[in-house]
């Protein structure tokens, strides 16, 4: 039992997944940093500076009913961002990898003709002889 739980987590695709997860959250706080300090405040610009986000608040003056679209479009940004990070950083190289991996196997020889084998018969009969 121990034996099959060993084999599962030293399976490659495993420890894959482990690593991409770590680094995909460490990386999604970069990306969070990034759109909360830069793009957040360039979406908050667009309606005009008293609005606290790009929206619009269900009851005047109550800044906790504001239906913040900025908040969404932000988030949206974030997981395309790291989505294609994780892409061209891991898929990618991982997939040429493969690739070459694959390349470097050489495909199992064809087997000898009926020719070829008459040929050997013949070879290993007249050994035999001598």
């Amino acid at each position: 039992m121990l034996k099959g739980f060993k084999d599962f987590i030293l399976r490659g695709n495993v420890v894959e997944l482990a690593i991409a997860v770590v680094v995909g959250g460490a990386f999604q706080k970069v990306v969070d940093s990034f759109v909360t300090a830069i793009i957040t405040p360039l979406l908050n610009a667009m309606p005009g500076a008293k609005v606290e986000g790009w929206g619009f608040q269900l009851v005047a003056g109550k800044p906790n009913t504001l239906i913040n679209f900025s908040t969404i479009i932000n988030s949206v940004i974030v997981f395309v961002m790291t989505a294609a990070v994780v892409y061209f950083v891991f898929v990618v190289p991982m997939n040429k990898l493969s690739e070459r991996r694959k390349a470097g196997v050489e495909p199992e020889p064809k087997a000898p003709s009926e020719e070829v084998l008459l040929l050997q018969e013949i070879r290993d009969a007249l050994r035999a002889r001598n």
